[in-house]
């Protein structure tokens, strides 16, 4: 399939062919949840925990006898059912992460890549190229290709001065080939790839 490209001033600059294998594939929501779930559950930090019964300090002598209060049998002060004691079955320490094939992790990048295609929500610029990091100009810049809510991926290295002039301006990411994700393409409204990202995508992809 092709695609046109544009510059940054949204001119034509001719067109790039897509690979069906890697554009083109079945949207599959299935596909999507399991990645979006693996990648917000890797990035957990896990550090949630509470004091159990272990954990506080306070004195492991019995409370009072056993026998002849009328009250209930305790041994120590630490147990859950009192104020202060530990917390029975908390959050503890541990890794949120999990698996997933290294083919179904290719497969749902193809499948974000494709749906945004369908969406006709695709666009293939040039370069991604600054000539000065000032945000006005960045701005006036996407007013012209009429782009709001978007995900650039440029190609191995992102541009210094784009990077600072996009930094400021609300809901415009832009990340490197290698960043390139399934969550952070989906939570964009609009895609915009360079010719160096499709390239760089397809040889890794394919």
């Amino acid at each position: 399939m092709k695609a046109k490209v544009i510059t940054l001033e949204n001119k034509a600059a001719g067109d790039i062919e897509l690979a069906e294998g890697v554009f083109g594939v079945e949207v599959r929501k299935d596909i999507l949840a399991r990645m979006v779930n693996y990648q917000l559950a890797k990035r957990r930090a896990g550090t949630h925990a509470v004091k159990n019964r272990s954990d506080v300090n306070a004195t492991g002598a019995k409370m009072f006898n056993q026998k002849g209060t009328g009250r209930a049998r305790h041994s120590t002060a630490k147990v859950s059912q009192f104020r202060g004691g530990g917390r029975a079955f908390g959050p503890v320490v541990r890794d949120h992460s999990h698996k997933l094939p290294k083919k179904v992790r290719q497969l749902a990048l193809k499948t974000a890549l494709s749906s945004k295609v369908a969406d006709g929500k695709l666009i293939v610029l040039d370069d991604a190229v600054a000539k000065s990091p000032k945000t006005s100009e960045m701005k006036a810049a996407l007013a012209k290709i009429g782009v709001e809510n978007a995900l650039f991926v440029t190609g191995a290295d992102v541009d210094g001065n784009f990077a600072l002039a996009a930094r400021n301006v609300p809901h415009i990411d832009v990340l490197s080939l290698a960043g390139a994700n399934v969550y952070d393409i989906l939570r964009r409204d609009t895609l915009v790839l360079t010719k160096s990202a499709v390239e760089g995508l397809e040889a890794r992809l394919s």
